[in-house]
């Protein structure tokens, strides 16, 4: 139940900060109209009405690449030099 409702508070939250830097603009162009109900004898009728109308705009993101060129490092490994006379361990 904690993650449900800790999902619903982030997605509101970007829906106010898409709102806020302009990247999302919702302008009502329809207003809603109530059906006209009415109570009959063997139930309840309705007739007409209309749901809001909403223009949604969004900003856009392009993703695309370029080439470009970048140094790298070298890495060179040497094979290690012998010695010219053994090493010897004197520890007792």
């Amino acid at each position: 139940m904690r993650s449900v409702l800790f999902v619903l508070i982030v997605g509101v939250i970007v829906v106010i900060a898409a709102v806020a830097t302009g990247f999302l603009n919702i302008n009502q162009i329809r207003g809603a109209q109530a059906p006209q109900v009415t109570a009959m004898r063997n139930g309840v009728a309705a007739k007409g009405g209309q749901p809001p109308a909403f223009d949604v705009e969004t900003g856009s993101v392009k993703v695309g690449s370029k080439d470009a060129t970048v140094r790298m490092p070298t890495l060179e490994v040497q094979k290690p030099q012998r010695q010219a006379s053994a090493t010897t361990n004197n520890a007792m």
